[in-house]
């Protein structure tokens, strides 16, 4: 039987408990990283997800001092990437780059094996990248009124690619169905690498890639920009109409990338990726790289991160749900 402590006693106890809890947390931190960090991209290489993770990788690994390694887990929807970090060892080593197409793939896939809200805690948004409407510069369209009366009049072109089933691709090309009335085969593919390989190819004639993948082939006069996504145009594209502008009213779909790590990273560790990843995107070199690729860049807080996850993931289940995808 346990013996009856004193009041004072008691009291002790539950101070040197408080110490040791808060040595434990400063240690988190102090002795973090001790080991390389692996940073996931649930997307081959090549697209807007892998170039950001790899623009901040590289600078993270000069912050903190230790190698920071660009990981490709493709597939599903960018579900598995996902999956693989919130089952991972919660110590900060190992981190999600994770995208827009993860709010919307919580309504595509009924069963996925993790929670996207409770299995990863938010470090911060990279960037906000515009999506933008593109044919191969072959296809004998210059705006969006030219692509509508091609593809009714060669259904055997309605035809389009995206990064995978379930993600903003996809979703904003059903939007273009229902709001043109025009019926398009989806080619699913697992990432906008091979994806601007056919579209190149003219395998496929179109596609709702975000700006940073597609936008050297637009330069090179190898793709055409008919239109961007948001409601906005892009700083990238500044002749390129937004699709409200030509004529589609409702279209404002960007994608956001950002940082994720599993649930049970300890806060401190957390702070510490968020303060120096924030420092990173904010620098006039990072921010110099964005425009380059047409991204904003962002750099916020876990919380406000998480405000952003909940409220696309309601905003996309109820899009999913009237698109039928």
């Amino acid at each position: 039987m346990t013996p009856h402590l004193p009041r004072r006693a008691l009291l002790g106890l539950a101070s040197t408990m408080t110490l040791a809890a808060t040595f434990t947390t400063g240690a988190w931190a102090q002795a973090f990283p001790g080991k390389p960090i692996s940073l996931v991209v649930p997307f081959p290489p090549g697209g807007t997800t892998d170039v950001l993770a790899r623009a901040l990788g590289e600078r993270l690994s000069t912050a903190l001092a230790t190698p920071v390694i660009v990981e490709n887990k493709p597939g599903a929807g960018a579900t598995i990437g996902a999956d693989h970090v919130a089952k991972a060892k919660a110590d900060g080593h190992v981190l999600l780059i994770g995208a827009v197409h993860h709010t919307i793939a919580t309504s595509v896939y009924p069963k996925l094996p993790y929670d996207f809200q409770k299995d990863l805690a938010p470090v911060t948004t990279i960037a906000l990248v515009p999506n933008v409407l593109v044919v191969n510069a072959a296809t004998p369209v210059k705006n969006l009124a030219e692509l509508q009366s091609f593809l009714k009049a060669k259904p055997d072109k309605a035809v389009f690619g995206s990064n995978g089933n379930g993600t903003a691709q996809h979703l904003i090309g059903t939007q273009f169905e229902n709001l043109t009335a025009i019926n398009l085969t989806h080619i699913p593919y697992k990432g906008s690498g091979p994806m601007a390989t056919d579209l190149l190819g003219g395998q496929i004639t179109m596609s709702f890639d975000t700006i940073t993948p597609v936008l050297p082939h637009i330069k090179a006069g190898k793709l055409r920009a008919l239109a961007v996504t948001t409601a906005r145009r892009s700083v990238a594209l500044p002749d390129v109409p937004t699709l409200e502008e030509a004529g589609l009213k409702g279209f404002n779909i960007g994608t956001w990338f950002g940082v994720l790590a599993p649930v049970a990273t300890p806060r401190d560790v957390v702070a510490r990726l968020n303060a120096e990843m924030v420092k990173i995107i904010h620098s006039p070199d990072f921010v110099k790289r964005m425009d380059e690729i047409g991204a904003q860049p962002i750099g916020d807080k876990p919380e406000e991160m998480a405000r952003q996850i909940q409220q696309e993931t309601a905003k996309f289940s109820t899009l999913v749900k009237t698109a039928k995808v």
